[in-house]
């Protein structure tokens, strides 16, 4: 019988977009199963790191996606052995951004770096949610005013 590849990956997962399903996309193509470790939000914490959307919700959010077969919490940086260990992970594989970062896992595991999809990531995503949040009421109002002004010209 053929032993089933396992593959893991890490990630927040706040504000999930294409991004963060094309990495789970191409992580899946590496195995038979796709586990995905989500941070909690303590772990966040620790790593200075501000999420808008709950870990539970999080977690639902990467279970519900199809490549995904298993998640489970990350809760610490130090926890990637232990976890290729219990889960007989026989992949690794990480965003480009973190090329190099977890190559000494390459003692328990194949470790591959995928690259990221360009022009989206969730510190963009919410850099643009800042600076619209930064626009004056005054001129959202006005800008509003002029699209129904605008849809009434096209009517």
């Amino acid at each position: 019988m053929k032993k089933r590849k396992v593959v893991l990956t890490y990630g927040t997962f706040d504000m999930f977009h294409v991004g963060h399903l094309r990495l789970l996309k191409r992580a899946k193509e590496f195995g038979d199963e796709l586990i995905v470790a989500v941070s909690t939000d303590k772990f966040n914490m620790k790593k200075n790191k501000k999420v808008l959307i709950p870990f539970e919700q999080r977690k639902e959010i990467v279970e519900s996606v199809k490549y995904v077969d298993r998640c489970i919490a990350e809760t610490t940086w130090e926890q990637k052995v232990e976890d290729i260990k219990r889960h007989n992970v026989d992949v690794l594989v990480m965003g480009d951004d973190w090329r190099g970062k977890f190559d000494y896992l390459n003692e328990y595991c194949e470790v591959i770096y995928v690259e990221r999809t360009q022009n989206i990531s969730t510190t963009q995503l919410k850099k643009s949610l800042t600076n619209f949040l930064s626009i004056p009421k005054e001129d959202i109002i006005k800008a509003f005013e002029v699209i129904e002004i605008l849809k009434s010209d096209l009517a």
